[in-house]
């Protein structure tokens, strides 16, 4: 499934804010995706970690069909590899990341932190810079 599907994201938050004040919560924000070889099996299956901007490449290359799941409210496609063997790849994009920002502002909470920074992933900057002000604040 989803590395962070909007409908459980919701459902942690809704318990976080019954126990924790909001001023103190922080919305977690993925930024990376998960490329899991077929067929899935509950407590054996790996996944392989990979970039938001690598899934896209994947999908390209492999022709495939990215799709979007509206209750995770995230992006998707399946390929068959090289090796013959089925993979579906879940990630985020540009309409996953605007999702999880709204719903932040309905809560709402301290703010949001992303896992993990490291990875490029250009849309999602775009997303922010159109929903909030940026400001740089120096902090000895």
């Amino acid at each position: 499934m989803a590395v962070s599907p909007l409908n459980k994201v919701r459902e942690v938050l809704d318990y976080g804010v019954s126990v924790i004040s909001r001023e103190k919560i922080l919305q977690g924000i993925p930024n990376y995706g998960y490329d899991w070889t077929l067929p899935f099996v509950r407590g054996t299956s790996m996944a392989r970690s990979i970039g938001n901007v690598e899934a896209v490449e994947i999908a390209m290359r492999y022709r495939a069909t990215i799709l979007y799941d509206e209750v995770a409210a995230t992006p998707f496609f399946y390929y068959t590899g090289e090796d013959g063997r089925a993979h579906v790849v879940w990630f985020e994009d540009a309409r996953s990341i605007q999702a999880k920002l709204l719903l932040n502002e309905s809560y709402p909470l301290h703010g949001i932190s992303y896992w993990n920074i490291m990875r490029d992933f250009p849309q999602n900057w775009l997303v922010v810079n159109d929903m909030f002000r940026i400001m740089n604040i120096y902090l000895p």
